[in-house]
Formats: C-alpha cells, sequence, structure tokens
C-alpha cells in the first residue's frame, strides 16, 4: 500500500515521527541521537532511550531531512567500550507526488561520514562538493548500486541545491532528488551538524569517561572497520 506524507501545520510532523518510528522499530540496529547522559549502553551499543528529532526541509518536487546516527559500541572483556560501526548524518529524500504530499515508500538515504560532515560544515556561501557512494566498491559488483549527493551553490547567494541521484544498474533505474535549501536552513544543517560531529564519532562517550575517571584517562582499545553505513541501503 501506497504511504503518503502530507504536509499540514500539526498533523504532518507527527504522522512523520510515527514513520520513522515504526520504520527504525523493524531495524533493531536503528541509532538515533540523544545526549550521552541519557544513553545506557549494553554490549552491542543499544538504547534504553530513544530520541527522534530529525531537521525536515520541504520542498516543491521533494523533502529532505537530516539526523544523527550514533555509533554502536562492543564491550570487551576488559570492560571497555569499543566502536563497533561508525555513526553517521542520515540524510532522507522522499520525492513529491503532488502539493504537499510525499511518498514515503520511495525515500532514499544518504549517510554522511564524519569526514563528509566536516566538508559540510567548512563550506562557504560560494563552495560546493559531491560525494559518492558504492556499497560494493570492493567486490566486482562495483558500481551495479551507486549514489551521488551534491551540495551546490545558487547563483545569486541565496542557498544550496541538495541533490541526490540514484543509479540502480540491477533495475534499471535511475532516481534524482533535488531539494533547494536557504541560506537560514543551511545554517541551520551547519549548526545542527557541527553539533552531532563529536557524537557520532562516540567522542562524547569517551569524553565523559575520562571526566569520571581518576587521572581523565580511559584504555579504550582501537578497532578500524571500513566505514559501511548498513542503514543507508536499508529501505
Amino acid at each position: 500500500m501506497l504511504k503518503l506524507l502530507r504536509v499540514l501545520p500539526s498533523t504532518s510532523r507527527n504522522w512523520v515521527l510515527e514513520m520513522e518510528v515504526l520504520s527504525s522499530s523493524r531495524n533493531p540496529q536503528v541509532r538515533d541521537f540523544s545526549t550521552a547522559a541519557r544513553e545506557t549502553y549494553v554490549a552491542k551499543g543499544y538504547t534504553t532511550d530513544r530520541v527522534f528529532a530529525p531537521y525536515y526541509v520541504y520542498k516543491g518536487k521533494a523533502a529532505m531531512s537530516l539526523s544523527p546516527v550514533l555509533p554502536t559500541f562492543t564491550k570487551l572483556d576488559s570492560g571497555a567500550l569499543v566502536v563497533e560501526r561508525r555513526g553517521s548524518i542520515m540524510m532522507v529524500f522522499t520525492p513529491a507526488i503532488g502539493e504537499r504530499k510525499y511518498d514515503w515508500e520511495k525515500r532514499q538515504k544518504f549517510a554522511l561520514s564524519a569526514t563528509e560532515v566536516g566538508s559540510l560544515i567548512a563550506m562557504g556561501p560560494q563552495d560546493s562538493c559531491e560525494f559518492f557512494h558504492d556499497p560494493s566498491m570492493s567486490s566486482s559488483n562495483a558500481g551495479q548500486v551507486r549514489k551521488s549527493l551534491s551540495i551546490k551553490p545558487h547563483a545569486n547567494s541565496s542557498g544550496y541545491f541538495v541533490s541526490l541521484t540514484v543509479v540502480n544498474n540491477l533495475l534499471n533505474a535511475k532516481e534524482n532528488f533535488n531539494v533547494p535549501v536557504t541560506t537560514a536552513e543551511f545554517a541551520v544543517m551547519k549548526t545542527a551538524c557541527s553539533f552531532a560531529l563529536p557524537h557520532i564519532m562516540g567522542w562524547d562517550r569517551l569524553t565523559n569517561q575520562q571526566s569520571s575517571l581518576p587521572g581523565g584517562t580511559v584504555g579504550l582499545q582501537s578497532k578500524v572497520d571500513k566505514p559501511v553505513f548498513d542503514l543507508e541501503w536499508d529501505k
């Protein structure tokens, strides 16, 4: 059954929030942002408190949202926590199918890594950036499914165009999402990303532990994984 988003003054935001909750509840690995003081981590980094607070931008051809996805942690026998999966800023694009109506089931996701978030934060009024993701980059299926996100300034410096292109050669499909954002909306995006950056890196957990232990040091062991954002490829 087709699920639609209709942008209305109050009910739409509640409905969108409900859809986010239902979507993430089907995937137990979804992490949403909240301050470290309210989070309780167990062996796999799951949380007992869930907070859904995406930032939405609704435009004529598509809607876009941003929300932090916290990293997951693994507890060692020593009791220390190490990052199992890195966090990200999840961008979700939903196509419009009519006036103030959006098709939720055709949404596409793009997970910004910490470095990509840094590129967004560092952008000036005339700067642009572009990112490419391929879930099969290191395999024989490289290039079959790929995503590209571009952020380019308006000619009159009044904002930016945020565009997502998804090419799926397996399904012979190509999707394009274009969302113009104002300077004010982009300022919110940059400020929110700046605030969330240490949290998606897991550094808020590190600093909280440092402040609570004698000497201010923590013996965390590092674990290097390639940045695979599984949630980006989940519908």
